[in-house]
């Protein structure tokens, strides 16, 4: 039954509905290139806004949000068309955005002006706007929905608010230029990347106090060019992978003991990452090599290069 209805939607629509699907902003293209996983291929490059760099999946993958950050408007495109059906008040230059836990709202970081936008999504109205430290970039929402983090870039600090109130519960130093911030599942942790630091702060979120710090070395590279800036957790929270940017690898980690177990050669600058669903493949975005590399993750070895747009940012798997 499921197979024919993926070939009848397959017939009518003409698109990628059923097959796994991964979308890659191209920030120097202006573009969202898409990216057939059951072939392993890029088949369709979308125009979307200006300098697209944050993307995320709302309303059950049906929906795409891109911060088109010169443009400062997040657009919305409709997954089974890709055409652009409607925009979000985001605020000046969006980067980065995290959709609560619930679906709504949206939290988006404004860089340019020290605050994060609150979205209601469904209203396509902002409600509200927090301020925060200086160039606001990584977000995330705890699995609970009770706090949401906002790592700023200058003051290099992840803050804590409460999402119900939505005021500054607490501040944890971190170290130079911190970019994304990730919860583990069961929300014991906090992992925050310091870009120009060079290592991973590991933040207890209800004392705020920074209790490991994972630093990295490569053999052959200069500590300077090991820069970390993605972070994804298995879904069993047992294994990290951080993607190191100019270094041009993906660090994979144990996290019940915070020591790094391999390096993964990728593309040029890795940036963001993705799972698959079922978590048998991670994608990297490659700024410099225009490509996203496939990690087995299973094997931990790189199976696939998948040529996208010019200067790849983000990415998001379709939930099928």
């Amino acid at each position: 039954m499921i197979r024919a209805a993926c070939t009848l939607l397959m017939l009518l629509f003409a698109g990628p509905a059923c097959a796994t699907t991964a979308y890659v902003t191209n920030e120097r293209d202006n573009t969202m290139s898409v990216i057939d996983l059951d072939q392993m291929k890029t088949v369709k490059t979308v125009p979307v806004g200006q300098r697209p760099r944050g993307i995320a999946l709302a309303r059950d993958g049906t929906e795409i949000l891109i911060c088109a950050s010169d443009a400062d408007t997040i657009q919305i495109i409709d997954a089974r068309t890709l055409l652009v059906v409607g925009d979000l008040p985001s605020g000046p230059d969006p980067e980065t955005f995290v959709l609560h836990v619930s679906g709504n709202p949206l939290y988006v970081s404004n860089e340019n002006d020290n605050m994060v936008t609150v979205i209601d999504v469904l209203a396509r109205k902002a409600i509200d706007q927090i301020p925060t430290g200086v160039e606001p970039e990584g977000m995330a929402v705890s699995p609970d929905g009770g706090t949401l983090v906002n790592t700023s870039e200058t003051t290099n600090m992840a803050h804590f608010f409460d999402t119900k109130t939505r005021k500054m519960v607490a501040s944890v130093l971190v170290d130079a230029r911190p970019r994304v911030a990730m919860f583990k599942h069961d929300g014991s942790e906090l992992w925050v990347s310091s870009e120009l630091g060079g290592t991973v702060s590991v933040i207890d979120p209800v004392k705020h106090q920074v209790t490991h710090k994972i630093a990295f070395g490569v053999p052959g590279l200069r500590a300077e060019s090991i820069q970390p800036v993605g972070i994804r957790f298995t879904s069993d929270d047992r294994t990290a992978f951080v993607a190191l940017g100019p270094a041009n690898r993906v660090a994979v980690i144990d996290a019940s003991d915070y020591k790094v177990r391999k390096y993964l050669l990728v593309g040029q600058r890795v940036w963001q990452m993705a799972f698959t669903p079922d978590q048998k493949f991670l994608l990297t975005t490659n700024g410099l090599s225009n490509d996203v590399s496939v990690i087995d993750v299973a094997g931990l070895v790189v199976v696939k290069s998948i040529p996208v747009g010019r200067l790849p940012w983000g990415v998001v798997v379709s939930p099928q």
